[in-house]
């Protein structure tokens, strides 16, 4: 069954996005963040073109700002004030909390992702697979390999909300092995 979302809200969420990472690069690539915004929002999509997912707003509001609170100076107040307390809680729960070591990170976000419903859950399945591409140049083998990792744990943590991008991150995940030198 198709699950409907709203275009109008799109549209202000990418905008909003858009305008937040102005300036902002893909690491490594020569490319604008907002094509990283992109392909979760189109990974997103194409769940729910598929599958039932609860608040698809939701899911698509969060997915084109999942990055804003991590990586560009808005704050959870404007987001809250624009796009209403679950999207802030959503995307606040999908962001790193930065007080916390880089080892405890990557947990932390995924034990406040599953307090939320399930629509953001299917953002950080979508995030996972837009980055597992090739590594940027700069990563060490064992940042690929924590990577790799990560996103067998992510996979294990949120699979039950979409079984389509399960599918997905787990084909990502195995090719991502290529770049994993033994």
């Amino acid at each position: 069954m198709k699950t409907h979302w709203s275009q109008d809200g799109y549209l202000r969420a990418w905008l909003f996005a858009a305008h937040a990472h102005r300036g902002q690069a893909l690491s490594g690539m020569d490319l604008p963040y907002t094509t990283h915004i992109g392909s979760v929002a189109m990974e997103v999509i194409a769940a729910l073109t598929i599958e039932t997912i609860p608040t698809p707003d939701l899911a698509v509001q969060c997915a084109l700002l999942h990055d804003v609170l991590e990586d560009t100076a808005v704050t959870y107040d404007q987001l809250q004030t624009e796009f209403g307390a679950a999207v802030a809680a959503g995307v606040l729960a999908l962001s790193k909390d930065p007080n916390l070591p880089t080892s405890r990170q990557m947990a932390d976000s995924l034990a406040r992702i599953q307090r939320q419903p399930s629509a953001v859950w299917v953002v950080k399945l979508a995030d996972r697979i837009s980055n597992l591409q090739s590594p940027p140049a700069h990563w060490s083998p064992a940042k690929i390999r924590g990577y790799r990792e990560e996103a067998l744990k992510i996979h294990q943590a949120l699979h039950l909300a979409s079984p389509l991008l399960a599918d997905r991150l787990a084909t990502k995940i195995e090719a991502y092995r290529a770049f994993c030198p033994e």
